[in-house]
């Protein structure tokens, strides 16, 4: 097994599930992850909680844009977020607005349509594909490249490079467990933040 296995298990452990991204109107959680960007999940709740009763593609796709961003205030940036939200859900639409219509399109090819679409960026992207198409793929972001780069795991110091060194760790594991990872290693980076900085325990 390798040491990057051992390492994101042992968080795993520590940390314990934490069932992000796991709401039973995927909408809400398809949103989210557009609100979330450069706010915090305080910021995205309010937004939410206005959108309350709208939170279906239906509303989303024939709300006014200018409704929308009122609603979406609290998020900040809710003048591009707001454009991001439409676009995704244009995107939708025209796919004919089914999660099972994807179910046959291969990983990477539906990766780069969703970076096509307005405001999706790699991680947001795959955080789409792991958490509302259900693929394993993994969350390179800062968490993750420091997290590793700290215990002398990996020299990646780009989202792109990261992510192909650890794609081959996630494609036979349960996808719980390769959402799980991404949980527990932002949770980690945040405790790291805060002064927990003894991470000896990880390579033992």
């Amino acid at each position: 097994m390798s040491q990057k296995i051992k390492v994101f298990n042992k968080l795993l452990a520590h940390y314990g599930k934490q069932y992000w991204w796991n709401d039973p109107n995927r909408i809400t959680d398809w949103i989210s992850m557009i609100l979330i960007q450069q706010t915090t999940q305080q910021n995205t709740e309010k937004a939410l909680a206005n959108l309350e009763g709208n939170l279906s593609v239906e509303a989303l796709h024939a709300m006014e844009l200018n409704t929308l961003q009122e609603y979406i205030r609290p998020a900040g940036f809710y003048k591009q977020k707001s454009t991001y939200i439409k676009a995704l859900m244009e995107w939708y639409v025209s796919h004919g607005a089914s999660l099972q219509k994807f179910e046959t399109i291969p990983t990477e090819e539906l990766r780069k349509e969703l970076l096509s679409i307005k405001g999706v960026g790699e991680e947001t992207a795959d955080a789409m594909l792991l958490y509302i198409f259900k693929r394993n793929v993994f969350i390179a972001d800062q968490y993750a490249i420091r997290l590793l780069n700290r215990l002398n795991l990996s020299s990646a110091q780009t989202y792109k490079a990261l992510r192909e060194e650890c794609m081959p760790l996630v494609a036979d594991i349960p996808l719980e467990t390769c959402q799980e990872w991404h949980a527990v290693i932002d949770m980690h980076g945040k405790a790291y933040r805060k002064g927990n900085t003894d991470e000896s325990w990880l390579l033992e």
